[in-house]
């Protein structure tokens, strides 16, 4: 799978939430290389502002040759994205990064967060492979409000934790899973680390498999900088390291493969 960079048109955007947007560009073959779980990264018009910005892919549409991409506004990188409007253009690297392996029959996907957009494409593409509606379950949690919820419904069962009670269960999607005693053959998860440590504990507890989406700061974005190594369980054999670096051997890894 060959990463490229090309120039893509912004096809449409909007506000989400107060932070959250909703873009979808024209990116050729990169959207028809790209699959669930990978990221591109967008580069900033301002040249002072030399280091991409990594944002994980919410839908793939081959045909049309789209990327939707939903991302939080969190500095002058994805402030200044988030001014963009259709017509304009950005310049992206991609498809990056190893994306989740579809397997099992009645999977669950936990997405927190941020991490809640690339487990939509996740979602569709496991309903396409004739996974029953009734055996996909979606457990979402988020801070307070929701989004992005009303996507998921044609594709799966969802579930819904917030940490206020604003929306859905109090509390996070572990404790749901716990309470609602959900079990399945396969766990998807894509959020911060305190989130993914618990679902890693949780699936070892029940004999799960499980594989993890690690949100990780990232500079590069193809593994050349190693500002986002993780800790492995196991020693590599060719570097004679613990490490791996999240861009590029990720952002998807197997529980049982990542110390977290």
């Amino acid at each position: 799978m060959k990463k490229q960079m090309i120039t893509a048109e912004v096809v449409s955007q909007n506000r989400v939430t107060d932070d959250i947007y909703s873009m979808v560009l024209k990116a050729g073959e990169i959207a028809k290389e790209a699959v669930p779980g990978q990221f591109v990264s967008l580069y900033s018009a301002d040249g002072s502002r030399l280091l991409p910005r990594p944002i994980s892919l919410c839908e793939i549409n081959r045909n049309k040759g789209t990327l939707r991409l939903v991302y939080r506004v969190v500095g002058k990188g994805t402030e200044e994205f988030s001014g963009y409007k259709s017509g304009d253009t950005v310049r992206v690297m991609g498809p990056l990064g190893n994306g989740f392996s579809l397997e099992g029959s009645q999977p669950i996907l936990m997405g927190g967060g941020i991490g809640i957009p690339p487990m939509l494409e996740l979602a569709k593409q496991l309903s396409e492979q004739g996974i029953s509606k009734k055996d996909i379950h979606v457990i979402l949690g988020y801070r307070d409000h929701a989004f992005l919820a009303d996507d998921f419904k044609k594709y799966a069962t969802i579930h819904i934790t917030s940490d206020s009670g604003e929306v859905g269960f109090k509390g996070n999607v572990v404790e749901y899973v716990r309470e609602a005693n959900l079990m399945g053959d396969m766990i998807y998860a894509c959020g911060p680390t305190p989130m993914l440590r618990a679902i890693k504990r949780y699936a070892y507890e029940n004999d799960l498999p499980a594989q993890l989406s690690l949100e990780e700061r990232m500079a590069c974005g193809i593994g050349a900088c190693l500002a986002c190594v993780c800790t492995t369980a196991e020693v590599d054999e060719h570097f004679k390291v613990t490490t791996r670096r999240v861009c590029k051997d990720g952002p998807v890894f197997f529980a049982e493969e990542v110390e977290l």
